[in-house]
């Protein structure tokens, strides 16, 4: 199976669920088979990767945003044979400070202690976008369902995955990281760690857009991605 006929496996971030990718689907300049994964199975971010791939076909194209990126990178440690390419979106190499332990801390607290869930804050979503979309309220509220469809169970189970220690053999495969220039949650040194710690991989920008790329700007992230499947060696 060549790269033009691979499946395109897609894997979602926090608290956000299959339909992030709708508007990337729609925009893909390529007739593609995609597959929407979840992060609703395993008790770690290693778990959910065997979960993930447990449903997969033996040789795919692996695509992860954010936390997906973590469980993406997850995937490749235990299944390298399986990934032909890989594409890293506004994720990290780097665990969780010490601070942010803390504030995710709290937040389960305060969810596990509420007798109702209705997904992330407007607020804390808002933040996570570019500044001309932060005021978008269907964007904001579209995001907000995602979360509150998933429920409270995933908030708690999400909000406490270790997010270090993921990989201790290096990524070989074709790899393309994919940063937003205006994201408030990823820092471009962050993707530029990222994309130094795997041999021959691509750094992409994208410009005018926040963290939520597939939603912000999923046309321009879906031809950064098709043209660069078109272009390995």
């Amino acid at each position: 199976m060549n790269r033009e006929t691979l499946p395109i496996v897609l894997v979602p971030g926090f608290m956000l669920d299959e339909t992030l990718w709708d508007d990337f689907v729609a925009a893909f300049p390529q007739e593609r088979t995609f597959i929407r994964a979840g992060l609703n199975l395993g008790d770690s971010i290693s778990a959910m990767a065997r979960y993930i791939v447990d449903d997969l076909p033996p040789r795919f194209i692996l695509i992860g945003f954010s936390l997906g990126g973590y469980v993406a990178r997850a995937i490749v440690e235990q299944y390298p044979q399986a990934v032909a390419g890989l594409v890293l979106i506004a994720t990290s190499l780097r665990e969780d400070s010490a601070e942010q332990q803390k504030l995710k801390q709290a937040a389960i607290a305060a969810v596990s202690a509420s007798s109702s869930f209705n997904g992330i804050s407007p607020s804390a979503i808002a933040g996570t976008l570019h500044p001309q979309r932060a005021g978008d309220k269907t964007l904001v509220a579209k995001i907000g369902a995602m979360g509150a469809r998933l429920g409270a169970e995933a908030f708690r189970h999400q909000a406490s995955l270790v997010r270090g220690h993921l990989t201790t053999q290096p990524i070989t495969c074709p790899t393309l990281v994919i940063a937003a220039a205006q994201d408030p949650s990823r820092s471009l040194d962050e993707l530029q760690e990222l994309q130094a710690s795997i041999t021959g991989a691509e750094l992409q920008i994208i410009d005018d857009c926040g963290h939520m790329l597939p939603l912000e700007q999923p046309a321009q992230l879906a031809k950064a991605v098709s043209e660069w499947i078109e272009e390995w060696d």
